[in-house]
């Protein structure tokens, strides 16, 4: 089955609305897009509309917070992160507010919107601001579970969302929880660690390289900060290296964060597989995945390549 992370988010909202009615949502003029209008047809006097004014919903979102409400503010990842960050790190992170980001629309995935709305530096703009917990969901099963644990968690929280329908790779008793990642497959020979849609290629590129005899370990790293160091520490001591894989830049996100951690506790080989210092284009979403080289074929060309050294 195939479901949109933000689709996800959306049904999420109004579960989670019914459950708690602290819950406020906020949109900036894109509650079709990001999916909130599902709780604003629940909900309408909990659904707040500011206009294409990224600055005012996060402002608005914080003022909630200091009232004791939980808010989920979205837009598009490139607007949520990037046109709102001073508003971010003073208004809520600073004060340590109980904000939710939820922004939808985050890589290259977005398709013919082009560059200007594809966010490919958004983990690692929010990754930088003290305090901030990121979350990226692999689909539709991962989102929800995020959304109810972000919910749960006293503090600013960002959660990164697409467009692009993606398969459901999780079962519905999946677990999901802040600062840890969950081995979706083990491996001997290399480890995968992935978020968002690039799981779904993680595993593909296990089920080809086992053909092979090549044995790899899948971790879905959904929680990039804070970092699930122990899964990631036990992968660089059990596997002769580590490959990430992120639908972001190489440059501040996933991958960073592993290569970070591991010079500092196991130093390790690590290939990053993501977007090398480069903008979007207008396409179609799968197209641009295939032209970033974000796809279980380009995996499995690097552990290949690697192995043989």
């Amino acid at each position: 089955m195939k479901k949109s992370t933000r689709q996800a988010y959306g049904e999420a909202l109004v579960e989670l609305g019914q459950q708690n009615k602290n819950i406020v949502v906020l949109d900036a003029d894109l509650s079709k897009s990001t999916k909130t209008d599902l709780f604003k047809k629940a909900f309408p006097d909990r659904h707040i509309n500011v206009g294409i004014a990224e600055a005012d919903l996060i402002g608005t979102a914080a003022g909630f917070a200091t009232c004791g409400k939980i808010p989920f503010a979205s837009s598009f990842a490139m607007f949520a992160a990037g046109r709102a960050f001073e508003q971010i790190r003073n208004t809520v992170a600073y004060p340590k507010l109980n904000v939710k980001i939820a922004p939808s629309h985050a890589g290259v995935s977005v398709g013919e919107d082009g560059g200007s709305h594809q966010s490919v530096e958004d983990m690692a703009i929010m990754r930088s601001i003290p305090g901030m917990v990121v979350l990226c969901p692999c689909d539709a099963v991962e989102t929800k579970k995020m959304i109810f644990a972000a919910a749960e968690y006293e503090g600013p929280v960002y959660i990164r969302m697409g467009r692009l329908d993606v398969e459901t790779v999780l079962e519905d008793n999946y677990e999901f929880q802040i600062g840890l990642a969950n081995t979706l497959r083990e491996g001997t020979d290399v480890s995968i660690v992935s978020c968002g849609l690039m799981t779904q290629e993680a595993l593909k590129a296990a089920d080809i390289l086992a053909e092979e005899g090549i044995s790899v370990r899948v971790i879905n790293s959904g929680s990039v900060k804070p970092l699930d160091g122990e899964t990631i520490l036990k992968a660089a001591q059990e596997t002769k290296f580590i490959v990430t894989a992120e639908e972001h830049s190489v440059i501040g996100g996933l991958g960073a964060a592993v290569s970070e951690f591991l010079s500092e506790t196991h130093p390790t080989l690590i290939k990053k597989v993501g977007i090398y210092d480069a903008f979007g284009q207008s396409g179609k979403g799968q197209e641009l995945l295939e032209k970033y080289e974000l796809t279980a074929d380009k995996l499995v060309a690097v552990i290949r390549e690697n192995l043989k050294k």
